[in-house]
C-alpha cells in the first residue's frame, strides 16, 4: 500500500494564516487551544519531549482528532543547546504557551524576559493548576481536571444531593482549552496595537469559578447554598432531564406562555392565575407552593409519551425540548449531515480517519484539515531547517539528544 506524504507547508487559509504558535503541553486544555488555531490557520508547533512523548498517543482515536494540523518537534528545551532551538524558534512565533506547575519554567531559568530575548512581541502564556503566584504549596501543587474541578467548588455544585460528581468528559480541562484560546486571542490584537508584549497566567481553577459563577455570588451576596440538582435543576421547576416512555427529553420550560401551556398540557391548568403562579409568572419556582405537585404531574405526563411526540408538541408551543441524543442517534441525524458536522482525513499509516470538521464556520475565511497528526518529532528535522540549521548541526543535536528525529 502507498502511504501518501504528509504535506509540510502549510497551505494558506483561515483568520490565524497569518499566526505562529509553539506550546509545550500533554494531553488536553492547552493542546485542545492550540488545535482551534490550527484549524482556524495557525502555524502551530507542538513541543514534545524526546522521552516517551505526549501521553495522548496513548489513546487510540482523540490523539487523532486534536493533533491534526500541527507539525511535532522533539525537543529537550531545558538543556543548554536545548534552550537555545527553543529560542530561536520563539524569534519567529508570535505565541508561545506552556503548561506545568506554577513557575516551573522560571526556576529553570526560562523566564519571560529569556523567551522574549529576541521578540518584545512574544505573547507567553502560563497554564497550571493554581496560578504563577500565591501560597507557595498551592501554586506548585500537580493538578488535573478532576482536581481543579474539585478545588474551584464547581464539582460541588454537579451531581446529586448525596455525592458530588465530576461533570464529563473532561469539562475542567475543556473549559480552560476555550479561556485560553480567548486571552491568547486578545492579547495577539493588544500586541498589534502597541507592538510589545504580553504574558498570562491562566489558573484552571479560576476558570472554573468563573464558570460556576451563577450560583456561587447567590452565596457570596445572601448566604444561600442552592441543592445538587441531580437530574433537575437547582431551583427551578420542569427544567432537566426526564424520562419519556422511549427515552431521555432534555426540557427548559420557561417564560409566560411556555408556564401557561405546561401546566395546562399536564392538568394543573387551574393554578395559572393565581397564588404562585400569576398570569405573568415567566419562571416555576421549587419553592413555590405546587412545585412538588407539578414535578409529580410532569413525569406522570411524560412517561405515556415518546420523545418524539414531546418534541413535535413543545416545539410547536415554543418550549424548548430536545431528545438526550447517543452517539448513535447523533451519527444518524439528518441536521448533523446536512452541516457536514463529520469529516473524514487520511492517517500518517495511510488509513483514514472520522471526525469533526471545523468548528465555528467562517464565511470569508473557512478552516480546514490539511494534515493528520504527526508521529513523535516527525518535523523536528523540517523545523529546525527552517531555523538555520545545517544537517550535521541537527545530526549532532539528535546523538546528544537534545532533539529527536524520527526513526
Amino acid at each position: 500500500m502507498d502511504i501518501p506524504a504528509i504535506p509540510t507547508t502549510k497551505p494558506s487559509f483561515g483568520v490565524l494564516d497569518d499566526v505562529r504558535v509553539v506550546y509545550s503541553a500533554m494531553e488536553l486544555a492547552v493542546p485542545k487551544a492550540a488545535s482551534l488555531m490550527a484549524d482556524w490557520g495557525a502555524d502551530v508547533i507542538w513541543l514534545e519531549n524526546t522521552g516517551a512523548g505526549d501521553t495522548i498517543r496513548d489513546t487510540p482515536w482523540i490523539k487523532q482528532a486534536e493533533r491534526r494540523n500541527q507539525r511535532s518537534v522533539a525537543l529537550d528545551f531545558f538543556s543548554t543547546e536545548g534552550r537555545e532551538v527553543l529560542i530561536r524558534m520563539l524569534a519567529q512565533a508570535d505565541v508561545f504557551i506552556e503548561s506545568s506547575k506554577g513557575g516551573t519554567w522560571s526556576k529553570r531559568g526560562l523566564t519571560d524576559e529569556v523567551l522574549r530575548r529576541d521578540n518584545p512581541e512574544l505573547v507567553i502564556v502560563h497554564v497550571s493548576g493554581f496560578g504563577q503566584t500565591g501560597v507557595p504549596e498551592m501554586v506548585t501543587r500537580a493538578a488535573y481536571d478532576l482536581t481543579v474541578m474539585a478545588y474551584s467548588g464547581y464539582m460541588s455544585q454537579n451531581g446529586t444531593p448525596e455525592q458530588p460528581m465530576n461533570p464529563g468528559p473532561y469539562a475542567g480541562d475543556y473549559f480552560n482549552s476555550l479561556m485560553i484560546l480567548g486571552s491568547t486571542l486578545g492579547a495577539l490584537h493588544k500586541v498589534g496595537r502597541t507592538g510589545v508584549g504580553e504574558s498570562i497566567d491562566v489558573a484552571m481553577y479560576e476558570t472554573l469559578l468563573s464558570i460556576g459563577q451563577y450560583y456561587l455570588v447567590d452565596y457570596l451576596n445572601a448566604g444561600i447554598v442552592w441543592p445538587r440538582p441531580g437530574a433537575r435543576n437547582q431551583n427551578l421547576c420542569a427544567i432537566g432531564e426526564y424520562r419519556c416512555s422511549d427515552g431521555f427529553i432534555g426540557l427548559c420550560v420557561y417564560g409566560v406562555p411556555q408556564n401557561e401551556y405546561l401546566l395546562e398540557t399536564i392538568g394543573l391548568g387551574h393554578l395559572w392565575g393565581s397564588g404562585d403562579y400569576p398570569e405573568d409568572c415567566s419562571a416555576l419556582w421549587s419553592s413555590s407552593s405546587h412545585a412538588a405537585q407539578i414535578e409529580t404531574a410532569l413525569e406522570a405526563w411524560l412517561a405515556t409519551r415518546t420523545v418524539a411526540e414531546v418534541e413535535a408538541d413543545f416545539a410547536a408551543h415554543r418550549i424548548a425540548a430536545q431528545k438526550v441524543m447517543e452517539f448513535g442517534d447523533l451519527v444518524a441525524e439528518p441536521h448533523l449531515e446536512a452541516r457536514g458536522v463529520w469529516q473524514q482525513w487520511p492517517t500518517a499509516d495511510g488509513g483514514t480517519f472520522k471526525g469533526l470538521g471545523v468548528f465555528p464556520r467562517f464565511d470569508q475565511h473557512p478552516g480546514q484539515v490539511w494534515r493528520p497528526m504527526p508521529d513523535q518529532g516527525q518535523d523536528t528535522v523540517d523545523v529546525l531547517a527552517r531555523l538555520g540549521y545545517t544537517p550535521d548541526e541537527i545530526d549532532r543535536l539528535n546523538a546528544a539528544g537534545v532533539v529527536k528525529r524520527p526513526a
